[in-house]
């Protein structure tokens, strides 16, 4: 199906919410653009609205700064067609105390069908960061925005800033896996890492696959594309450990730009539970004007098209 498809289909259905479902505006539950009222309770009151809804629901963030400290969006829900609309700014606390150990900042559970378009998600990190760097005691961070248990989630034209951490996959031995993600049309610039998939370099029950990255550009990025199943830091009880995550049927398809780093595209897989079935089609990054390099490592799969740097898949 093409993307041009794919959107008159995203846009048929947010006319159709729009005309038809049912209109929550966060103002009108309190919320205060202004960047510093605690905006939550208002977003939360929306969210149960909408949830407990037999219609359609839109929840409609208009233009300015929200500030949120943090929420837990519980589902099931008596729809499965939730839309937030998002124009403005969504706010995380400055102060690195007040979610940095919540794991979460924004965390969607059990729902099914929720679509959120537009706006920016502002985790406001670079205070951790700078603990971090400084060597004091701080806490682990909060990852901006989760999905868990849930289906049929759309995110379209959302832009994420100052993330204080981002997620992995094997941390428990028991995990739920991740399956049929689809990633398109996005744009990444000056970031640690662009495509990743991480894992712990431990037992898990886990497993990621059928995951398709389509139509990214790079600007800029120290690892573009990379598959990591050695993440432990600080060697953790991990030594010694081979990840349990399967990863297979990763696709790469019309991915372009530049790296930071020499090597753009690096597969570091679990030597127990290779990657198998990762498919690289039309990739073209380069480094300071010239190819870059790739680095695989119990990666298994196939190239397509122009690929560059050239793939080092088994």
């Amino acid at each position: 199906m093409s993307s041009f498809i794919l959107a008159l289909i995203f846009i048929s259905l947010t006319s159709s919410l729009l005309a038809t479902g049912a209109q929550y505006n966060v103002l009108s539950y309190g919320a205060k653009p202004d960047g510093k009222t605690d905006s939550t309770k208002a977003l939360v009151s929306a969210w149960k609205q909408a949830c407990a809804s037999t219609r359609p629901a839109t929840i409609t963030i208009p233009a300015g700064r929200f500030f949120i400290s943090k929420i837990l969006f519980q589902g099931p829900c008596k729809n499965t067609a939730i839309l937030i609309s998002i124009d403005g700014t969504l706010v995380a606390p400055s102060d690195i105390w007040a979610i940095g150990n919540a794991g979460n900042w924004l965390h969607f559970e059990n729902v099914n069908g929720v679509t959120v378009s537009g706006g920016v998600l502002d985790g406001q990190g670079s205070g951790l960061w700078s603990c971090k760097a400084s060597g004091k005691h701080c806490p682990s961070g909060a990852t901006s925005l989760r999905f868990s248990g849930s289906r049929n989630i759309a995110i379209t034209g959302l832009t994420s800033l100052n993330s204080q951490i981002i997620g992995s996959l094997g941390k428990d031995l028991r995990e739920a896996g991740v399956q049929n993600v689809t990633v398109k049309s996005a744009r990444i610039a000056g970031t640690q890492n662009g495509l990743r998939i991480k894992s712990w370099g431990r037992p898990s029950s886990g497993f990621a696959r059928n995951i398709i990255f389509q139509h990214v550009a790079m600007n800029n990025v120290n690892n573009p594309i990379i598959i990591d199943q050695n993440y432990c830091p600080h060697n953790k009880n991990c030594p010694g450990q081979a990840s349990g995550v399967k990863i297979n049927d990763v696709t790469y398809q019309d991915i372009h730009g530049t790296s930071a780093t020499e090597v753009a595209v690096k597969f570091d897989c679990s030597k127990r539970n290779p990657c198998t079935g990762i498919r690289m089609e039309d990739v073209k990054i380069t480094y300071n004007n010239r190819p870059a390099d790739a680095s695989c490592n119990n990666a298994d799969g196939k190239a397509s098209g122009v690929v560059q740097p050239s793939s080092c898949l088994s």
